[in-house]
């Protein structure tokens, strides 16, 4: 049976790929990309003469087969995304699963990745993570999942268009609070711009001067006390909660999900205590 290998490539700076890399790139039976003209840049760089088919969000699904087929004849498979480690918000999650269920090897060739290193020069604490990936473009999805970090105390790490980042960062500041944050721009390339504050600051920077380029975000986590508030909501309080959404003329649905990010408590507990309340409302 032949080999899949998961293969990082620089996220900016050539001279970051691995000796390992090089070797199994240019042994490989079959170079799988996400965009053939970046892998090229590198393969020629380093006068490896493999010819890469494209392996993206797309065409993914429809690559497996010959994969399977690949592998099976014993061939060596190498995967590579446009930068840094794939599978890391990038195409390779199905193909991946798919080789592993046929019972073919499956190796990691690690290497760069902006997520460690944006993590790693943001001055933030780095032992507990929490990786968020590319935050949904739709406002109502997006603030809800921003709405579940809240009380945890994890730091967080997310990639964020250049066009969205001010707004992603207010949105932060606003959901989660002002938080401690880092901008890390074009990671290891020539204009590299690295941005500590706080994320409300951060935001009114990047809205008067637009950034440019891969944008990467290390969002420092909830505060001890913040954690605390989170666990100790008690039953009146939550009580007064679901009475102020109804009073304002919230569904009952809604605001059980809403109040379930906020306090902690299962969305079903708070719908059905909502019902009562609404109930005993009509009653009085």
């Amino acid at each position: 049976m032949g080999t899949l290998h998961i293969v990082a490539t620089p996220i900016g700076h050539l001279e970051d790929v691995t000796l390992r890399a090089l070797r199994v790139l240019r042994e490989a039976d079959w170079v799988l990309a996400e965009d053939t003209r970046r892998t090229r840049v590198l393969l020629d760089h380093f006068e490896i003469p493999q010819k890469p088919s494209s392996l993206h969000a797309h065409n993914e699904s429809s690559r497996i087969e010959s994969v399977l087929d690949a592998l099976e004849e014993g061939q060596s498979v190498a995967l590579v995304s446009d930068a840094g480690t794939p599978l890391v918000s990038d195409p390779g999650e199905r193909l991946v699963a798919a080789v592993a269920e046929a019972g073919h090897r499956i190796e990691a060739v690690p290497g760069a990745s902006a997520l460690l290193t944006a993590l790693t020069v943001s001055g933030l604490e780095t032992g507990r993570v929490l990786f968020l990936g590319f935050l949904p473009r739709k406002a109502g999805a997006r603030r809800k999942v921003l709405e579940a970090q809240r009380g945890r105390p994890e730091t967080l790490v997310l990639f964020e268009s250049p066009r969205r980042v001010a707004t992603t960062l207010a949105e932060i500041a606003g959901i989660l609070g002002n938080r401690r944050a880092c901008l890390a721009r074009e990671l290891t390339k020539k204009h590299e711009e690295i941005l500590r504050d706080d994320a409300a600051a951060l935001a009114a920077y990047c809205a008067e001067v637009p950034p440019r380029g891969e944008c990467t975000l290390v969002i420092g986590g909830a505060t001890e006390e913040e954690v605390a508030e989170q666990t100790s909501w008690r039953d009146e309080d939550v009580d007064a909660l679901i009475q102020t959404e109804l009073d304002s003329g919230s569904s009952v649905k809604d605001l059980a999900s809403r109040l379930a990010l906020r306090t902690g408590r299962p969305k079903r507990s708070l719908y059905s205590r909502a019902v009562a309340l609404r109930e005993e409302g009509a009653v009085s």
